[in-house]
């Protein structure tokens, strides 16, 4: 436990103790140069009045003993020496902690600073707590944004290493603060409609080729943040009424698109974008040593292919729709990349 503790912590801890140690000392040992005619809170209290040098009228008088004149001198010296050392413990303590969270956050701030291509989430309740969870579990880099720093430190505590910035994600500063600049892509899900408007206006303002989630509780609203600059918009209620159907007429189907995005599960449906240098390229170049991938479909100038055989030809710009694990989606990211 104490190889645990930072230095400053431990030595805290050792004048602590060494404080209760003078003070117990000081207090069995006026009660036995005194006797019982003084209680126990009598001898505490002339310990107390000793060590912090208060000098108000002894409640034990030992004036008349040689030793007791001693034992109070040295009970003096001993508690104003060990209240020195306290109190420049707890300063440091103090200090140390204010210069760790200096530290902590420049680092952070440094890594940040680092990422490209990463997404931002604005708004960390249960739903953006639920995409944060999602992406760490895709293997995707991303920020959180959140001016309440309970709703931080609650995902936080379970994931320490999570990049994050305190504070209003409709102000410009925080956006920037967390990397629109390089962002690919964010998430506006405050519990507000009009606080995911202005952060849909503001993150295209700051970065056009962003692409914009909002979340709308209002379906009048859905134009406004649309016009704002979001390029989807989602209504968790509409959302869960298409669900609750789709359970009741085709629970097979629905029962295995939730197999795949189970919380605790790695397969996932996944798009690609095939980029111009691979074209006539074939779709047998993701195959390779990358079993855990299985391509559904193909979206070539707006028309589908479904069940598209290894040898099929890509073309610049043809969209993959793919069934993989997050291993497989990277490695399929990077031969796409080169």
């Amino acid at each position: 436990m104490m190889n645990e503790l930072s230095k400053t912590s431990r030595h805290l801890l050792w004048s602590l103790l060494a404080a209760v140690v003078v003070m117990l000392i000081g207090t069995l040992g006026y009660r036995w140069l005194g006797g019982e005619q003084y209680s126990w809170l009598d001898c505490f209290y002339m310990t107390f009045i000793t060590v912090t040098t208060i000098g108000y009228v002894e409640s034990v008088d030992v004036s008349n003993y040689e030793y007791g004149k001693l034992f109070t001198i040295f009970i003096g010296l001993t508690g104003i020496g060990v209240l020195g050392y306290v109190l420049s413990t707890v300063t440091a303590f103090m200090l140390e902690g204010e210069f760790n969270e200096v530290r902590r956050r420049n680092k952070m701030e440094k890594k940040i600073a680092q990422l490209k291509g990463h997404y931002i989430v604005c708004g960390m309740g249960q739903i953006g707590s639920n995409i944060a969870h999602e992406l760490a579990i895709t293997g995707r880099h991303f920020v959180m944004v959140d001016k309440d720093r309970a709703n931080l430190e609650h995902y936080v505590a379970q994931h320490p290493a999570q990049l994050y910035v305190m504070g209003d994600a409709t102000d410009n500063e925080a956006l920037l603060a967390a990397g629109i600049k390089h962002a690919i892509g964010i998430f506006a899900v405050a519990h507000d409609d009009n606080q995911n408007l202005v952060i849909s206006l503001s993150a295209k303002q700051l970065n056009p080729e962003v692409r914009v989630i909002a979340r709308c509780h209002e379906l009048k609203n859905v134009s406004k943040i649309k016009s704002a600059g979001a390029d989807e918009i989602v209504l968790p209620d509409f959302a869960g009424g298409q669900r609750l159907v789709s359970a009741m007429v085709r629970p097979n189907v629905s029962g295995f698109l939730d197999e795949m995005s189970k919380a605790e599960g790695d397969l996932r449906m996944e798009e690609l974008i095939i980029p111009g240098r691979l074209h006539g390229k074939t779709l047998d170049m993701f195959y390779t040593d990358n079993e855990e991938c299985l391509v559904m479909a193909v979206n070539t100038q707006g028309k589908w292919h479904f069940k598209p055989t290894s040898d099929y030809l890509l073309h610049g710009g043809d969209i993959l729709m793919v069934m993989a694990s997050a291993d497989a989606r990277k490695r399929m990211e990077a031969l796409a990349q080169g």
